[in-house]
């Protein structure tokens, strides 16, 4: 009898297990639908030049900055936003394979300077966001004040 009630309780708890995991996924797809309702998303790694740890995450054009949201959290505050007049390209390469580990195959790393004091990051992309970004960054009038 001790052993079934020992079965009944490990299903319940397996049950609950389950249904908070299933909020928590429902949550973060809910959240991600809500960014990219704005248009203009990509899938997008993130890193600080000199740091080893990639963040994943979403990256969000606006007309006068790049926000970029974590791709796990429930926040619907960017994580970053980066002004888009201050920001340009400094070089591109492709992932090498550890980076590829974490960002995925076939992704291109791209460092950027933000026009902070020595804040420069690396965003991770694919090869169709990367030219999606280029053309985002070449297409802003020259001159114009940023939108807020």
């Amino acid at each position: 009898m001790a052993g079934g009630r020992v079965a009944l309780d490990a299903g319940w708890l397996l049950l609950v297990v389950l249904v908070i995991a299933l909020a928590c996924a429902s949550g973060i797809a809910a959240r991600r639908t809500l960014i990219e309702r704005g248009g203009g998303t990509v899938d997008c790694g993130l890193r600080r030049v000199g740091d080893r740890r990639w963040r994943l995450g979403l990256a969000a054009y606006q007309p006068g900055e790049l926000r970029w949201y974590p791709v796990f959290g429930f926040r619907l505050r960017p994580g970053e936003i980066f002004s888009r007049r201050a920001l340009t390209v400094v070089s591109r390469r492709p992932a090498d394979p550890v980076e590829e580990t974490s960002i995925g195959s076939g992704a291109v790393v791209v460092e950027c300077d933000t026009g902070q004091a020595a804040a420069r990051i690396e965003l991770a992309l694919s090869e169709d966001a990367l030219t999606g970004f280029l053309a985002w960054l070449e297409a802003a009038p020259p001159g114009v004040a940023e939108f807020r």
